[in-house]
């Protein structure tokens, strides 16, 4: 992984033990695209397909849905001067009050960047959000269109207990957990 972290974080993937991947259940949108080359190709699960942006920069990709690990393939090999070097992450209720939570740097990336969007730095707090929109802000080399492989969302996988506070992480005590 060839992301830059802040000084003191750690890079983060997605333990499939409490967290899924969720963003079929997002409603995905692009600033705009090439022909041939649409939001779709995102999340076709295909490496060698990619969206490409069409336009000025930002160029945005905006993710409408409910809860949150963003994983981005990237290929500094593969697509030069395409490739996203700074990413701005925000998160909000709708377009109109997006924040940004993240700035990310990428040096050169090829495979998966992993990005926890937590509320603060205690990486236990997700934030509570509506729409995510993953910003590319500059490219390597100066290029202007962004290529960008694929975009998946990680989020925490809902409570089985509901009314419970906190979640046990093993399934016997899951299941002694209630009284019927």
């Amino acid at each position: 992984m060839s992301a830059e972290v802040a000084e003191g974080e750690e890079v983060v993937k997605p333990d499939s033990a409490v967290m899924r991947e969720m963003s079929k259940k997002a409603a995905w949108s692009v600033s705009s695209c090439k022909p041939g080359n649409g939001v779709n190709l995102l999340r076709d699960d295909n490496l060698d397909t990619f969206w490409q942006s069409d336009g000025a920069q930002p160029h945005l990709v905006n993710i409408q849905f409910q809860k949150k690990l963003l994983g981005i393939y990237v290929d500094y090999k593969l697509d030069e001067s395409y490739t996203p070097n700074k990413i701005s992450i925000r998160v909000g209720n709708g377009f109109r009050d997006l924040k940004e939570i993240k700035l990310v740097e990428l040096v050169e990336p090829v495979g998966w960047t992993y990005i926890p969007l937590c509320a603060n730095e205690s990486r236990e707090v997700f934030v509570q959000t509506f729409m995510l929109q993953l910003a590319v802000l500059s490219n390597h080399q100066n290029g202007r269109d962004t290529h960008i492989r694929q975009i998946k969302v990680y989020g925490p996988y809902p409570n089985p207990v509901p009314l419970q506070e906190f979640q046990y992480t093993s399934l016997e005590f899951t299941m002694f957990s209630t009284l019927r």
